[in-house]
């Protein structure tokens, strides 16, 4: 049987993405000694630098009684060339599973296709669903299924973005997005998710009513160059007090870090009480645990739970 991957969230099923989200809130709170994946190894590759995802992948297997590798470019043959595909069938017959934080999407799919054991992704161009299983456990503790809710996303249709989208088809919540012409999210992600997902130019009509607002820096790592003008086009996308205050009273305000304070948001709502992006960051230890049980552990409740539901 070939491995399960996370690649985006095509590979999960509705059932699955809950009992998951379920799952890390129980980890959270889970004391004592809980060591799934004892003896077991993920491989961790990545091109482009990281605070959260390194952290809470390495943090999160040796808490299970595993371990992680680490390896940048310079660590290995893909730096120096190697195709994907050996690096690939090599790799995941040394680890039980592999995390990959890169730079192009159809990198992390040639490595699935020829991996012996589970790959994550930790990150492309086009998508980020680990940060999203973050998001979604991030909401449900502080207020429930997010089923029925409205989210905002404010700013570039970028990888964050396209994950939302995703999850919005999943676990079947409204997404307004906002961003300026020239930076809206692919197409046929837009096409595919319909109705459940509206595009627009103005936050205000995004935000208004919403019950999540979301953002993100305006310039990605690799878009450094392109600073000035994203300033330029992203003016007046600020997620400030005055924004907020269109949207529900009790509505929360999530950033995937590292935020620029004054520039995409706010230092005033960063800092606010509907913040809650360092619960945000802290629960990517915690849902990334359960997806690596979900991933590689011997017996999973995740597995157990999306089956009998």
């Amino acid at each position: 049987m070939p491995p399960r991957h996370l690649i985006t969230f095509a590979d999960l099923s509705s059932a699955e993405f809950r009992a998951l989200i379920r799952r890390a809130i129980e980890l959270k709170h889970l004391k004592g000694l809980y060591e799934p994946l004892k003896n077991k190894v993920l491989g961790m590759l990545f091109e482009k630098s990281s605070t959260r995802t390194r952290i809470s992948f390495e943090a999160g297997m040796a808490q299970f009684g595993g371990s992680a590798i680490f390896l940048s470019p310079r660590d290995t043959q893909l730096g120096r060339g190697e195709p994907i595909e050996d690096s690939a069938r090599v790799i995941s017959r040394m680890v039980d599973g592999i995390m990959l934080r890169t730079h192009t999407h159809r990198t992390v799919e040639i490595f699935a296709k020829h991996s012996r054991v589970p790959v994550i992704n930790g990150l492309t161009d086009r998508f980020h669903p680990c940060q999203l299983l973050a998001d979604i456990q991030t909401y449900f503790e502080h207020r429930g299924d997010i089923a029925g809710r409205t989210v905002a996303w404010i700013g570039d249709g970028n990888n964050m973005c396209q994950s939302y989208i995703e999850a919005a088809e999943l676990l079947d919540f409204k997404l307004s997005i906002a961003c300026p012409e020239g930076y809206e999210p692919e197409s046929a992600l837009l096409e595919k998710a319909g109705a459940r997902v509206e595009l627009l130019r103005d936050p205000a009509d995004a935000v208004r009513g919403a019950d999540l607002i979301v953002t993100d820096v305006w310039a990605s790592m690799g878009q450094e160059e392109e600073q000035a003008t994203r300033e330029s086009a992203f003016r007046g996308y600020q997620v400030n007090a005055n924004l907020m205050a269109l949207a529900a009273k009790d509505a929360l305000f999530m950033h995937c870090l590292p935020a620029h304070r004054g520039e995409e948001v706010s230092a005033e709502v960063l800092e606010g009480p509907q913040s809650v992006v360092w619960d945000e960051a802290e629960n990517r230890l915690h849902s990334q645990k359960a997806l690596l049980e979900f991933l590689l552990a011997e017996e999973s409740p995740v597995r157990a739970a999306s089956l009998s539901s």
